[in-house]
């Protein structure tokens, strides 16, 4: 006797000969994925806050090892040929009151930014950045005293290293305060951040500008120390 394949039989041996599954319920290639798995986007934006706090931890080594090798040859010229001992400016020790106080207040922006008071956030970040430009003007008022003196980048090798060294630091703080300035600017911009990754993202932003701010502070209490002890 005959065997009748009905037309729903063919179908199903059709898509089993071929490797198509039955749709999601088969939990085969045609099964949903979930969002935010390992095959979506969701963990790669999940990731991206950290690297905003790796990639300034990487750029404060680089900078480290730059002032490392300054800072070492210095040492090992210090006192030799031609070398002048200088009277270094008093405003300095202004200038060392004025960044450590700023790393004081960008810390208590990033807290303020955590308990989400948005407003005392952007009032600690202005008066980080006010003390920033006052590090720099005090800076630049303690060239001028050097100047007026008769003291150059190239009266001597004690004098090069300390405009040099000096120098370099103030541009890099000017990075710092252009991450400032970013930080103000959204801060200003955006009231509340509703959406969950966009408040991670603002945290992230704000703890690397204050990773790079501290690193600078730390630095120049550094160069302080060695521009003032080691003559």
């Amino acid at each position: 006797m005959a065997t009748t394949v009905t037309t729903d039989t063919r179908e199903r041996i059709r898509g089993k000969d071929t490797g198509l599954g039955a749709g999601p319920r088969a939990g085969g290639n045609g099964a949903r994925r979930k969002p935010g798995g390992n095959n979506g986007d969701g963990a790669r934006h999940d990731g991206e806050p950290q690297n905003y706090r790796i990639g300034m931890w990487l750029t404060v080594g680089s900078i480290a090892m730059l002032f490392t090798a300054l800072t070492s040859a210095y040492v090992m010229r210090a006192g030799g040929r031609g070398w002048d001992d200088l009277q270094l400016p008093g405003l300095l020790w202004v200038s060392t009151a004025l960044i450590v106080a700023s790393s004081v207040t960008i810390e208590v922006a990033r807290r303020a930014l955590r308990r989400d008071e948005d407003a005392t956030y952007r009032n600690w970040l202005m008066v980080s950045l006010f003390l920033g430009f006052g590090f720099l003007a005090t800076q630049l008022f303690a060239w001028r005293q050097l100047a007026g003196q008769g003291i150059y980048l190239a009266s001597n090798p004690h004098s090069s290293f300390f405009y040099l060294l000096t120098g370099l630091h103030g541009l890099h703080l000017l990075g710092g305060i252009v991450g400032l300035s970013f930080l103000l600017w959204r801060a200003s911009r955006v009231m509340r951040d509703t959406n969950k990754q966009a408040t991670l993202k603002r945290r992230a932003a704000a703890d690397a500008v204050g990773i790079y701010w501290h690193f600078m502070d730390g630095l120049w209490v550094y160069l302080f120390a060695l521009l003032f002890l080691w003559r």
